[in-house]
Parts: structure tokens; sequence; C-alpha cells
């Protein structure tokens, strides 16, 4: 494995700055088009300049791994990560989709033992636990202000730790590009897949708006949403070299905390666009996420 920290850091910063302008975009055209047009147009767009970057950094043969079947399975975990955190941004305030999304680094602490070795001790535990009590001060449950979608933000977390884990053991031999190609293309085949299914079933609109993102019909969009829809794109191959990258070339448990810088845009992004203010159950829990997360990781570190 590869271990080059500064550069890995610097790579997850920026990656984590790139997507969250993407996730704010998303907001901005959640409530007129679906889910599976936003990623069709965005893995159209990113696919041919993934193509150029595997060939900058490894040739087009690449992509002929004898890893094809892992690299697939982590692309579709991949893609069921995404799903759930886009689903749940038209129903929570963008803040507090991605503060729970910030849970990303206990679960890469937690499932760094069992996957890479990387053991942790029982205060790494505890911070771990302490974190998810921040989630529960954030989800209020029983308060009659609990929105179920939050749980996508959870589950997208732990199948984005689990496929980043991936990505540390499979930088032993995969380039970043070659990952990011597979897993743009499962995102593609995955949307498209989706929405021919709805289509057949006569699925076309639900009460939620986490539902009505994923099933709403196609739409053809307007030269401006078409324009940031596809800036998605763009955003999505960059912004998925730079992360993969970090995971690859520097130790999980290290790179992950720098997850959190991204608790610098969301609320910015929110309350620049949207007029959103963050409650103070999102930044009491945010804070007990954020401290938890960042005491595990140096512990683990230790």
């Amino acid at each position: 494995m590869q271990n080059r920290p500064a550069r890995g850091i610097g790579f997850l910063c920026l990656g984590v700055f790139i997507f969250s302008l993407q996730d704010a975009v998303v907001k901005q055209v959640s409530g007129a088009y679906p889910l599976t047009q936003v990623l069709s147009i965005r893995s159209l767009v990113a696919a041919p300049i993934l193509l150029a970057l595997v060939q900058c950094e490894a040739g087009w043969r690449a992509i002929l791994s004898p890893d094809f079947r892992v690299l697939m399975l982590r692309a579709a975990i991949m893609f069921g990560a995404y799903t759930a955190y886009y689903m749940a941004i038209p129903a929570l305030p963008l803040a507090d989709a991605i503060a729970l999304y910030f849970t990303v680094p206990l679960f890469v602490t937690a499932l760094a033992g069992p996957l890479l070795g990387e053991r942790a001790d029982w205060r790494v535990w505890s911070a771990v636990a302490v974190g998810f009590a921040g989630v529960l001060v954030m989800l209020q449950p029983g308060s009659g202000l609990f929105e179920p979608a939050a749980l996508l933000s959870l589950v997208a977390a732990a199948l984005y730790g689990l496929s980043m884990l991936m990505a540390r053991r499979l930088g032993v031999a995969q380039a970043a590009s070659v990952m990011a190609f597979y897993q743009n293309a499962v995102f593609l085949a995955g949307a498209a897949a989706l929405a021919l299914a709805f289509q057949l079933l006569g699925i076309d609109h639900a009460a939620h708006p986490s539902l009505a993102f994923l099933v709403r019909p196609w739409v053809w969009p307007t030269l401006y949403d078409g324009a940031l829809i596809a800036s998605c794109g763009v955003v999505a191959a960059f912004g998925t070299m730079l992360l993969t990258s970090a995971y690859r070339i520097a130790p999980a448990n290290l790179v992950s905390s720098f997850e959190y810088t991204g608790i610098l845009w969301a609320p910015l992004w929110g309350f620049l666009f949207f007029a959103e203010s963050p409650r103070m159950s999102t930044l009491a829990g945010a804070g007990l996420i954020v401290g938890a997360g960042l005491v595990a990781l140096h512990a683990a570190r230790r």
C-alpha cells in the first residue's frame, strides 16, 4: 500500500469542497427533476473526462482489470451510497443531511479493523459511541421533529465508508481513475435501470419528497437547469478521482478525519442558496459527531 499522507489529505479536502458544490446543485434541481435523470446526465458528462484520465494515468487497457468483479461490487456500493444520500437532500436542510453524513469516519474506524487490520481499542469504541449519541441528538426520535429521510444519510455514510476501505485495499493494484471509471459506469447503468423499472411499473409520483425525487418521470430540462446538472458530471469526475486517490495513497483512519472539512461548506451553501439556518440540535449533534470522530481517529492512529 502507498503511504503519502500529506498528499492524501490535500486530495480529500479538495474533493470534499468540490462535492459540496454538487450537493447544492442537486438540492436546487431536486424539486423538478428525478434523481435518475440527474445521475444519468452527470454520468454521461463525466464518462469522456474519466476515459481521458484513465488514459493519462494507466492507459485504457487498465479498464480490463482482473479485479473486475471487486471493482463492480465497490461501484455498486457507491451507487447505493449516493442514491441514499441524494434522496435525503430534498427532505432535509442541507446542513442536517451533510452533518449526519459526517458519521463516515465513525463507520471507517469501525470497519477498518475487520477489513484492513487497523485495530481499534476501547477509547476508539467509546468515541464512536459518543458520535452516535450525537446522531440521536440531531435526529430527536420521538420528539415529533424526526424526519425519516435522515436515516438515508446514515445508510449512505455506512456504504460510503465501506467503499472507501475497499479503495484502500484495491489501491495496491488499481489506479484511482480506473476505480472512478467503474463507479461512473455503474452509476449510469443503475440510474437507467431504475428509471426503466419505475416506468414499467407505472410508479411516477410519491408524497414524500425523497421518494418523489427518486420516482418522478424524466422531463426535458431548461438550458440553465441542464447546465447545472451537467456541471455535476465535471464535479463527479474530478471529485471522485480526488477522494478515491486520497484513500488509495494514505491510511484510511488518517485521511477520513478531514471529511469534516465539509462542515465549513454545508451551512454556508444552505444559507446563501436556500435561506436555511441550522437548528441548535443540528449544531450540538454535529459537534458531538465531529469531536467523537476526531478522538476516535486520533486514538486509532496512536
